[in-house]
């Protein structure tokens, strides 16, 4: 009884450690896992400002240094193109503008009068310029387009501001310079940036006019009531039928003129084939008479012979005699053969 005393003490020992040991882990456990915050709890992460997350109030870009390229078109029509190209001309001169090119074509029986003009105009202008254009004749189309160049821009000044740096630096250093070795270095580096700034500034000068200057084609023409046409009543039919008649022969003794040559050349080519043809012939007519010769002399050297004598012509009589005697001496002997029983 009392070794299983013992053993039940000792048993309720070891739960009592058991459960002790438990509840120090957990505690442990607990502070382990807790974060060590000085000075107050963690504040709490939003999701959308997280690291790296963009913003929601992102600064709008500054639309006043945007920098466009503008460009167009506009067709107009007016009673007097070249009046009208006048017009143009000097109110492109009022808003400081220049004219790059300028074409004119007046009208004629067959075609209709025109000019094109390509204008250069500043460019917070351009609006106001193409409305302008109504006061000179109908606009019929207008097309305008704005390329933005402002990243191109933003580019080179800032391609030319580090150079000019570097270009002082360098010239500092020319002056400052020590040595002949360093000189001539310092100078070669000089010079290859120098050039390089000389061509983006150029760049970037080009641009600037494109910037402040729009570019605009302007082309007059003539109204349909300018233009030309058919004839509206008979008198203008007999007009323009005598017109058409006498340039049709306008154009023909033109015609006769640019074939006189020809005429020529072509006889003195005729000419000359005839005269070749008539030679050739005339050859032929000599290569052949000898041969026509030749006959006629052997016809009478054969005749000579039957001429020599009587002996002659009635010799070939005998023979044939002979061979009459012999075809009635070969009937009778086939008669007396045919006779016999």
């Amino acid at each position: 009884m009392r070794k299983i005393a013992v053993v039940m003490i000792a048993l309720l020992g070891l739960l009592l450690l058991a459960g002790c040991g438990g509840d120090e882990s957990a505690d442990q456990a607990g502070r382990a896992s807790a974060p060590t915050v000085m000075g107050g709890p963690a504040p709490a992460i939003a999701p959308g400002f997280r690291e790296g997350a963009p913003q929601k109030d992102s600064p709008a870009p500054d639309q006043s240094n945007r920098k466009e390229v503008i460009t167009g078109s506009v067709d107009v029509t007016a009673g007097d193109p070249i009046a009208a190209a006048a017009t143009v001309t000097d109110q492109v001169r009022a808003v400081n503008g220049r004219i790059d090119s300028r074409t004119e074509q007046p009208g004629t029986d067959k075609r209709t009068a025109r000019a094109v003009l390509s204008v250069r105009v500043p460019a917070d202008s351009t609006d106001a310029f193409i409305t302008g254009l109504g006061g000179v004749g109908t606009v019929t189309r207008v097309s305008t387009n704005r390329d933005d160049v402002t990243m191109q821009w933003q580019d080179l000044d800032a391609r030319i501001r580090a150079l000019q740096a570097s270009v002082d630096r360098l010239k500092a250093l020319i002056t400052g310079a020590t040595n002949t070795a360093d000189l001539i270095a310092a100078e070669e580096a000089l010079s290859s940036r120098q050039g390089e700034l000389d061509s983006l500034t150029a760049q970037k000068r080009s641009l600037d006019d494109q910037v402040s200057l729009s570019t605009l084609t302007i082309t007059l023409t003539a109204d349909d009531k300018h233009a030309p046409g058919d004839p509206d009543n008979f008198w203008d039919g007999i007009v323009s039928g005598w017109n058409s008649l006498v340039d049709w022969l306008h154009d023909a003794v033109v015609f006769a003129g640019k074939a006189v040559p020809w005429l020529g050349f072509l006889a003195v080519i005729g000419g000359l084939l005839y005269a070749a043809l008539r030679f050739l012939r005339g050859r032929r007519a000599r290569a052949t008479t000898p041969a026509a010769t030749t006959p006629a002399t052997t016809a009478s050297a054969t005749a000579e012979p039957a001429t020599a004598g009587p002996a002659a012509a009635t010799s070939p009589s005998a023979p044939t005699r002979e061979a009459g005697k012999e075809t009635s001496g070969a009937h009778s002997a086939g008669d007396d053969q045919t006779e016999q029983p």
